[in-house]
């Protein structure tokens, strides 16, 4: 049954006028479209096959008291950049925290009640970064590691996000290994009821776009996913090495080091999610995906204007050379257009970037809260929109805080239009 949240209060219910206070009366929703679920292990781990539950990743308390996370493959790490939760910057420091200790990191119910603190609707829930997908596949057996990744996923649709699945809207994770394996573990969470997915490399399991990633575009596309990148697609250790595999070589490696993904993603001015989406347009996905739509959470916006013109000149000095040398075929569009149809940004307090918020493109802008990490508001997030938004027309607050991360992650069901939510508002 559809459900529309007015404001902060759970549904059905008007919202607690004491909570989530603010200058600037909305009228709509407000859903943070990339905020984090940083829960210790042992919430989950217990789906692990017992065959393989050894290896899982274990939180232990080390001796001076702190939570840290233990997993083969790496040092022992330390969690407390992301334990922040609203702790306050006069009392929270980078070292010491505890996830007893700190917000947004019991169960379901609870998220829901610090949501309603915080004014805001719902969440889209990213995995742990620091103690997430990337320290999970420290895990050297494939098998080992899908079963870690697989059992998270179960545990966030079946146990955390079904007490309130119009409020939290979890993001399953994808495995880091093989295209099938991407295309297998998606449809899973298609089927558990999960809405979005997170891919930490390309499909393949590379730094680098590679022929066959189009079955998992394709599948995508098919089975209408929402794919996201979470700032951006993971390039150490074995995923080290060159941006693309061009037509032509002029290096002994294949990569042509120097090429035209290089002098467009150039890093003077193109920065993290923005390096993946030129590997993706000039490998073409783009072309055979005419409708395929990515979400690059957390890159902040306000370089993007620049990287769009920036990319539009160097590819006109450089794609002559490229095409004669490298085989790449001259686009069919510039690299702006590709990027604007096909890219959306998630940001949290980037006032420079809301105020050049036209050279983007307003329907491809995602407010963030980031709860409960060091960079969120909690609880006071509609303040924070106070201060980012003044002076913004009302229309296009409420796509940056609302409509566009509902029609990205298909939450139409929950949650009403702008016409919609300014009707109800009257009532």
């Amino acid at each position: 049954m559809p459900c529309h949240l007015w404001g902060a209060g759970p549904c059905g219910q008007a919202p607690d006028p004491e909570r989530g206070r603010s200058s600037m009366d909305l009228g709509h929703p407000i859903v943070s479209g990339d905020s984090h679920l940083e829960v210790d292990s042992k919430n989950w781990i217990g789906r692990v096959p017992e065959k393989h539950r050894d290896r899982a990743p274990r939180v232990i308390r080390t001796e001076d008291g702190v939570d840290a996370w233990l997993v083969e493959g790496s040092p022992l790490r330390r969690n407390s950049s992301d334990l922040y939760g609203g702790k306050g910057r006069d009392v929270w420091t980078p070292n010491g925290q505890r996830y007893d200790e700190t917000p947004g990191t019991g169960p379901g119910s609870q998220r829901v009640r610090e949501q309603d603190s915080d004014g805001v609707s719902a969440e889209v829930l990213f995995p742990a970064q620091v103690a997430g997908p990337a320290l999970w596949r420290s895990i050297e057996d494939d098998s080992a590691y899908r079963s870690v990744v697989q059992a998270y996923n179960g545990w966030l649709a079946e146990d955390y996000c079904s007490d309130a699945p119009e409020r939290l809207i979890g993001v399953g994770v994808l495995p880091w290994t093989t295209v099938d394996h991407c295309v297998s573990e998606m449809e899973r969470c298609r089927k558990l009821g999960l809405r979005t997915v997170v891919l930490g490399t390309f499909p393949s399991g590379k730094g680098y776009p590679t022929p066959e990633d189009d079955r998992f575009w394709a599948a995508a596309v098919d089975m209408d996913v929402p794919v996201t990148v979470h700032v951006q697609l993971n390039r150490s250790g074995s995923r080290a090495g060159p941006l693309f595999r061009y037509p032509k070589d002029l290096t002994a490696d294949g990569s042509s080091r120097g090429g035209i993904v290089t002098q467009v993603a150039n890093d003077k001015f193109c920065r993290l999610g923005g390096i993946n989406a030129v590997q993706l347009l000039f490998a073409g996905v783009f072309n055979r995906f005419p409708n395929l739509r990515i979400d690059f959470a957390e890159n902040q916006i306000g370089w993007i204007p620049h990287f769009y013109e920036q990319a539009d000149e160097r590819y006109e000095r450089h794609w002559p050379w490229a095409e004669k040398l490298l085989g790449m075929p001259r686009l069919d569009r510039e690299p702006s257009a590709y990027l604007r149809a096909h890219c959306l940004w998630g940001f949290q307090t980037d006032r420079a970037g809301v105020e050049l918020r036209h050279h983007i493109g307003v329907d491809r802008l995602i407010w963030a809260s980031d709860f409960p990490h060091q960079e969120s508001s909690w609880p006071e997030s509609r303040e924070s929109i106070d201060r980012v938004f003044a002076g913004v027309p009302g229309t296009e607050i409420f796509k940056m805080v609302c409509g566009n991360v509902v029609d990205f992650f298909h939450l139409q069901d929950c949650y009403p239009t702008w016409e919609a939510a300014r009707e109800a508002a009257r009532d």
